[in-house]
């Protein structure tokens, strides 16, 4: 499958954090040909095994978060309107107006609501809208609303992916999902390449929520390096140089106390010897990824972490360039194909 199509379904599928089931099934189907052996565990874990040749294996974890950030239904007030409240990191200025689908024992469509700025008063006209001010409309009756939602149904923003120039697209839930397509891209890379690890690659859950999945996966799995996959914030106005990534060139490798020094050296060397473009971010404190997770499980494991640019995060237009996502995979690629005994006993080393 196409590395765009793939992003796309699974970037328009439903999963909020804790119901990923949905994503769960196109992303097994996509990636069943790369791998010898597929499980998931009791969280929604899903677990892609591809074995490596020889013996003494390295076993290398790579995890990508398949949830997304979503609303839950909190109460039917009169007249059917529906008040909510967000599951994950949700900014309410930006779902103002938008088109929502609602999971209830049917899918409705929906459109959040809120009051006009005519009847508005002055003062509060310059607010930024809370979420206890604004509420889903799906426009049916309220007895018709009440026996087809209940409290703690789900909704998610109605977004299709838009293709933009040149390489470019926006979609709701690229966060992580594409993270996802990297390592699919990275399974179909391997498939050429001899590679002596083991590789584990992780769909996990519950990323926006806690970073809950890639712990239990990376306990499940004891891998001798875990090298997680998200995205990081792309250039944009109003926005410091200094804190972001530019499109198209390449992924964002980061330094820092979350990273294995050894293993974020590699990566830089092996982008470099591939002549695979990279940029430089540095994260002074856990990173906001699974990578947090994957590197204080059991006694501690060696953990990098590779990003995809990415513009407007948490919208439902997150936005970015298709080549980093390509480059990406083939340098998590190389860089498995680089692994082995030595460099394993080279990270004991100070």
């Amino acid at each position: 499958m196409e590395i765009k199509d793939f992003l796309r379904d699974i970037c328009e599928a439903p999963g909020v954090s804790g119901y990923e089931h949905n994503v769960a099934k196109i992303v097994n189907a996509a990636f069943l040909d790369y791998a010898d052996e597929v499980r998931q565990d009791r969280l929604g874990n899903v677990v892609f095994y591809k074995k490596g040749t020889g013996e003494n294996r390295p076993r290398i974890l790579l995890a990508a978060h398949m949830d997304e950030i979503g609303l839950m239904v909190t109460k039917v007030e009169e007249g059917g309107f529906l008040r909510f409240s967000a599951v994950g990191g949700i900014d309410p200025r930006t779902i103002v107006g938008q088109e929502v689908i609602l999971y209830g024992k049917e899918a409705l469509p929906g459109v959040i609501g809120v009051k006009p700025p005519h009847l508005t008063a002055g003062e509060d006209l310059t607010k930024a809208h809370s979420m206890e001010d604004l509420h889903i409309d799906v426009a049916l009756p309220e007895e018709r609303v009440k026996k087809l939602v209940s409290v703690g149904d789900l909704a998610v923003i109605r977004r299709e992916m838009i293709d933009l120039a040149g390489n470019s697209v926006a979609a709701k839930a690229m966060d992580d999902r594409a993270g996802i397509a990297v390592l699919l891209t990275c399974l179909q890379e391997l498939e050429r390449l001899q590679h002596k690890a083991d590789v584990f690659a992780v769909a996990t859950v519950q990323e926006e929520v806690g970073v809950r999945g890639a712990a239990t996966a990376t306990y499940g799995v004891v891998p001798d390096i875990g090298i997680a996959v998200d995205v990081t914030h792309g250039e944009m106005p109003g926005v410091p140089e200094h804190e972001t990534s530019k499109l198209g060139k390449g992924p964002a490798l980061t330094l820092g106390p979350n990273i294995h020094p050894k293993v974020g050296n590699e990566l830089i060397s092996i982008a470099k010897e591939y002549k695979i473009p990279y940029q430089l971010e540095v994260s002074p404190a856990p990173t906001g990824t699974d990578a947090r997770a994957i590197q204080v499980t059991r006694g501690g494991i060696p953990t990098g972490l590779v990003s995809i640019p990415l513009r407007y995060m948490h919208t439902s237009v997150e936005l970015l360039d298709l080549e980093d996502v390509k480059l990406s995979g083939r340098l998590l690629a190389y860089f498995i194909a680089a692994v082995d005994a030595a460099f394993l006993e080279g990270l004991k080393c100070s």
